[in-house]
């Protein structure tokens, strides 16, 4: 490969090479071998491995743009985001390093998607701390990073008083032991529901 342009994008640290056969395609030095970025100029001539290099930052910058499309709209967790690009048939080989650059600078958080998850979810359902570690984790969320934002999240929101809306709704249609079934499949200890039932 002969490069005939090279040219920094808006994107910050990110290239748009033009080869003198093909198309152009974007790099960053992140996803390139040590050195490689530094020989890159007009007119230079690669060999087929390192040509196989620049090839694969290509890729690597095309998944990292897609990525960068989807968190503008929300925020996601990697679990999922790579699940996605999956779907969009990117080699897992590139996702893994551009949703891991993502990750590095903090575009890529399963904190903050926890965290943005919780919230959501609270808006129309009533939940207990169990529940809601068993929904973060079939999302991907690490145990430790779910705890941190289940802590957050029930510094901000009383769970007995949650506990006390889910069970107002759910006595309108159920009594017994039905009831506290109900209350626990939605996440709440016995002793919540206790409290729930006395007040």
């Amino acid at each position: 490969m002969i490069i005939k342009s090279i040219a920094e994008t808006s994107y910050s640290g990110m290239f748009k090479v033009a080869p003198e056969e093909g198309c152009a395609f974007y790099i960053r030095k992140d996803y390139l071998p040590e050195g490689l970025f530094d020989r890159i100029d007009v007119g230079v001539d690669f060999d087929d491995d390192e040509t196989d290099s620049l090839l694969d930052a290509g890729l690597t910058c095309a998944v990292e743009l897609k990525a960068v499309g989807y968190l503008a709209r929300a925020e996601q967790s990697r679990f999922g985001l790579t699940r996605k690009l999956i779907e969009k048939k990117f080699d897992k080989k590139y996702v893994e390093a551009a949703l891991s650059y993502l990750e590095g600078r903090g575009y890529l958080s399963d904190l903050r998607y926890a965290t943005a998850w919780l919230n959501t979810r609270r808006v129309n359902h009533y939940e207990g701390r169990s529940r809601l570690a068993a929904e973060l984790s079939a999302r991907g969320i690490a145990r430790d990073v779910a705890n941190k934002a289940l802590d957050e999240f029930f510094n901000e929101n009383d769970e007995d008083e949650i506990c006390r809306k889910a069970y107002a709704k759910a006595s309108k249609t159920k009594s017994g032991d039905k009831l506290t079934a109900a209350l626990i499949r939605q996440g709440f200890t016995l002793k919540q529901i206790k409290v729930a039932q006395e007040e």
